[in-house]
C-alpha cells in the first residue's frame, strides 16, 4: 500500500513539472520573443509566478489562451515629393522586425503631415484591436502631437508602440509640419485665399533667417 502510495506521489510530482517551465522555455515554445512572453505574462495572459530568484516560472495546468502578436508596419512622409523616402523607411522597418523575429501581417504608407489627425490609414489602425504591436520609425512618424497619449491608450487596450529610433526626426519634416501648423492657423485668421500666400511668406522669412544665423 506505501509503495502504490508513493508511486502515486511520484506520479504527481512528475504531472506537474512537465506543466511547469521557465518563461524562455515557454517563449521558445510558443516562437515568439522573450519580451513578447514577459508582457503577456504582467499582463496576466500566461498563467505562473516569480520565483524568489527572480525566474519566471510558466504553470500550464491546461493551456493559456494567448493569442498571437499582429505587428503592423506604419510609415509615413509628408509631402508626395518624399515618396522614395517612404519606400527606404519601409524597407528598414521590415529589416528591424526581421531582426527581432516579428511576423509582419501587414506594411501600411501614409502620406501626410504629423500634424494632420484626419489620417485615414492611421486611424484604420487604430480602430484594429486585432493590432497588438505598431512598428514606427520615429515618434513623430505616427503623429507629431499627443505620442504619449496614443501610447497609453492602446497600453490600456494590451497593445503596443514600438519606436526604433528615439532621435529627433529631420528637418525637411519638421518644416513640412510647421507649414502645416501656420498654414491651419492662417486659413482660420484670413480665409483659405490669403492663407497660401501668407504662410508662404513667413517661411521663406524663417528660412532667410536661418541661412543668415
Amino acid at each position: 500500500m506505501l509503495l502504490k502510495m508513493m508511486s502515486l506521489v511520484d506520479k504527481c510530482v512528475q504531472i506537474c513539472y512537465n506543466f511547469s517551465m521557465k518563461l524562455s522555455q515557454y517563449a521558445k515554445q510558443q516562437g515568439i520573443s522573450y519580451r513578447t512572453a514577459l508582457r503577456w505574462f504582467r499582463a496576466g495572459t500566461i498563467k505562473g509566478y516569480q520565483a524568489p530568484t527572480g525566474t519566471i516560472i510558466v504553470t500550464e495546468g491546461e493551456k493559456p489562451s494567448v493569442h498571437l502578436e499582429k505587428v503592423t508596419i506604419y510609415a509615413r512622409v509628408p509631402t508626395a515629393s518624399q515618396k522614395v523616402n517612404l519606400e527606404r523607411q519601409a524597407e528598414r522597418l521590415l529589416q528591424y522586425c526581421e531582426a527581432r523575429g516579428y511576423q509582419v501581417a501587414q506594411v501600411v504608407k501614409e502620406i501626410a503631415s504629423g500634424v494632420n489627425d484626419s489620417r485615414p490609414k492611421l486611424l484604420g489602425l487604430l480602430q484594429d484591436a486585432s493590432i497588438t504591436l505598431i512598428v514606427v520609425e520615429h515618434r513623430d512618424r505616427l503623429t507629431r502631437f499627443g505620442f504619449h497619449y496614443l501610447e497609453t491608450l492602446l497600453e490600456a487596450q494590451g497593445r503596443k508602440i514600438e519606436v526604433v529610433n528615439v532621435a529627433e526626426n529631420d528637418k525637411e519634416d519638421l518644416v513640412a509640419d510647421l507649414v502645416a501648423i501656420v498654414y491651419s492657423f492662417m486659413a482660420r485668421l484670413y480665409g483659405q485665399r490669403r492663407a497660401k500666400r501668407k504662410t508662404e511668406r513667413i517661411v521663406q522669412e524663417l528660412e532667410a533667417e536661418d541661412a543668415t544665423g
